[in-house]
C-alpha cells in the first residue's frame, strides 16, 4: 500500500491519501481523543504524540498537529497507523457508534427554502470539491433570511487555517453573493 501526503494551506495540517475510499459519504471531524473513540483509526492517530485533530474525507485523512511538534518526526508513525488500519480490514467506525455529527437541521419554507437549496447546491458542486483538494470541508449551518447571512462550518484542514478567513470572504462569500443575490454576508460557526 502506498500512501501519498500533501501539504495543505494550514501548516499545522497534513493530508494523507491512502489510494482508496476512506469515507463513503460526507466527512467526519475528530477534535479530541474522546471524540475519536468511535473510530479505531482516529483513536490510533490520536495516540501519536502531537496529534491534535483528525478529519476523514471521501478519499483522504487529514491530521492536525500542535505547534511545538514537527512533521518530519510525526509523519512516519502517522503513515504506519493509516497503513496498519487499512491492511487490517478493521472498520473505520466501531460497531454501533454514531458516525454523523448529529445536530438537527433547520427546516426552511417557501422562498427561503429555495434560497437555501441554491446555497447548498453551490456548496456541494463548486465550493466543497475545491476545499477538499486542500484537505478540508465546508458545511452549511444556517441561513438568516432577515439579514442575508449564511453561516458555514469549516472542518479538517480549513479549521484553524491562517488563510481560512480569506477563503471564506474572498472566495465563498463572493461566489454565493454573485449567484444568490439574497446572500449579504458569510460567517463561520465554531
Amino acid at each position: 500500500m502506498f500512501i501519498q501526503t500533501e501539504a495543505t494551506p494550514n501548516p499545522e495540517v497534513l493530508k494523507f491519501l491512502p489510494g482508496r475510499e476512506v469515507l463513503a459519504e460526507g466527512s467526519h471531524d475528530f477534535r479530541s481523543l474522546e471524540d475519536a473513540q468511535v473510530s479505531p483509526l482516529a483513536a490510533d492517530l490520536f495516540d501519536i504524540e502531537g496529534v491534535t485533530r483528525v478529519f476523514f474525507g471521501p478519499d483522504f485523512v487529514t491530521v492536525g498537529k500542535g505547534p511545538h511538534h514537527d512533521w518530519p518526526h510525526m509523519k512516519a508513525p502517522i503513515l504506519a497507523a493509516i497503513m496498519d488500519h487499512f491492511t487490517s480490514g478493521r472498520p473505520l467506525f466501531a460497531e454501533g457508534s454514531a458516525q454523523a455529527g448529529g445536530h438537527d437541521e433547520v427546516v426552511y419554507e417557501g422562498e427561503t427554502a429555495q434560497v437555501v437549496a441554491e446555497i447548498k447546491d453551490l456548496l456541494d458542486t463548486r465550493i466543497r470539491p475545491a476545499v477538499a483538494q486542500d484537505g478540508g470541508d465546508i458545511l452549511f449551518n444556517r441561513f438568516d433570511a432577515d439579514t442575508g447571512v449564511v453561516w458555514l462550518h469549516m472542518r479538517g484542514a480549513c479549521s484553524g487555517c491562517p488563510s481560512s478567513s480569506a477563503t471564506l470572504k474572498a472566495g465563498v462569500e463572493n461566489m454565493l453573493k454573485h449567484y444568490v443575490p439574497e446572500v449579504t454576508r458569510v460567517e463561520q460557526t465554531l
